[in-house]
């Protein structure tokens, strides 16, 4: 079975950075979410073939057994495969054999080591939700498509053909590790045969390609809470990777992507709001209007209001995350100044340059 070029299909460079294959992944499942294309099973397969790219590069372990082409990374994932690591992946269980064997695990006789795998837990699994920046603020429930491994039905998770079973590898006999000599010393590694499971599957499963589990699409609605931020992390615990040999499902995370306000920018636990004052209002105060978070209100400007000043509605900004209470909406103001003045206007700031004669830079040449 042919290869699949899993950066091609994320679109990146066989040395992208993690940073890199990430941003390519989220850009791309925007654009093929199957929330975003119902009932156009191109784009769910393609959403699925991306997010099992991502699963495989976005991991460093399984990028590097990609790279070197080993483990069940080798093979091109067929109808409904899946690069997770199965009967042919290998067994960190088994890291306590490679330990008890570097001087010789065989028994006498050249038997083999009896291996007892043991259930291991699933691994994490990641899924982004495009939210505004009111739903940010006041919390919301966002339908959510993920693409998840499941235990392959059709050969019950073994990755053997039905009628068929995984046999003892013959390489290693069953140890799931083979010794090498350099001298006075022997060094134990995992199998090349069998990547360390200790056994291989000589006729693969048909639907899932040896490995186990195939994909399908999960469907949540997802709890987002009040206060969240671009690139926030959600926990919904056991939603994740299911484990094998019994062990527990991981854990999956819901990233938020939170579209900028034309308003209010988010700064740490409080927002910022832009305000701009005429050169009057600057000068002689004013009581203004400015938006909060829930409706309009009432501030005073102080006259004398320098370019840049910042006034502060305290608790009035969005809910802190995972603490009590609320951030603050901070004002800065801004003094707008016209580019331009008609006649009038010109005749106006001239009378006033008068009155308010003098050179405010004076103080930049005493004492030099």
């Amino acid at each position: 079975m042919a290869r699949k070029d899993l950066y091609a299909v994320l679109g990146v460079d066989k040395k992208a950075s993690a940073d890199e294959i990430k941003k390519s992944y989220r850009k791309l499942a925007r654009k093929y979410h199957p929330d975003r294309n119902a009932g156009d099973k191109a784009a769910e397969e393609k959403f699925k073939e991306i997010s099992q790219a991502h699963d495989v590069l976005g991991d460093p372990d399984k990028r590097k057994e990609y790279d070197r082409g080993q483990g069940p990374f080798a093979a091109a994932s067929g109808a409904g495969g899946s690069p997770f690591s199965g009967a042919g992946g290998f067994d960190t269980s088994g890291l306590g054999d490679i330990f008890s064997n570097l001087f010789g695990g065989s028994t006498p006789g050249g038997g083999s080591t009896a291996r007892n795998p043991q259930p291991q837990r699933g691994r994490d699994l990641e899924a982004s939700v495009q939210i505004s920046f009111d739903q940010a603020v006041a919390g919301a429930q966002i339908p959510l498509s993920v693409p998840t491994p499941t235990r392959c039905t059709t050969c019950s998770g073994t990755g053997a053909r039905p009628g068929t079973s995984a046999s003892v590898c013959p390489r290693c006999q069953g140890r799931g590790i083979e010794a090498q000599g350099h001298g006075m010393f022997s060094i134990s590694q995992p199998c090349s045969r069998c990547g360390g499971s200790g056994t291989v599957i000589e006729d693969p499963c048909p639907t899932c390609a040896g490995s186990g589990v195939t994909r399908s699409i999960k469907r949540y609605r997802v709890n987002i809470p009040a206060g969240v931020r671009d690139g926030s992390r959600i926990r919904l615990p056991g939603k994740g990777e299911p484990g094998q040999r019994g062990g527990p499902a991981g854990d999956l995370y819901v990233v938020t992507l939170v579209d900028p306000s034309r308003v209010f920018t988010r700064k740490g636990e409080n927002v910022e709001v832009e305000v701009p004052l005429t050169v009057v209002e600057a000068i002689r105060g004013a009581e203004i209007e400015v938006p909060t978070l829930n409706g309009n209100k009432r501030l005073r400007v102080p006259a004398g209001t320098r370019h840049g000043t910042v006034q502060r509605l305290r608790g009035e900004g969005p809910p802190r995350l995972g603490a009590e209470g609320n951030g603050n909406i901070n004002y800065r103001f801004v003094i707008d100044v016209p580019d331009q003045l008609n006649d009038e206007q010109a005749e106006a700031v001239d009378a006033l340059s008068k009155v308010l004669a003098g050179n405010p830079r004076a103080h930049l040449w005493t004492d030099r």
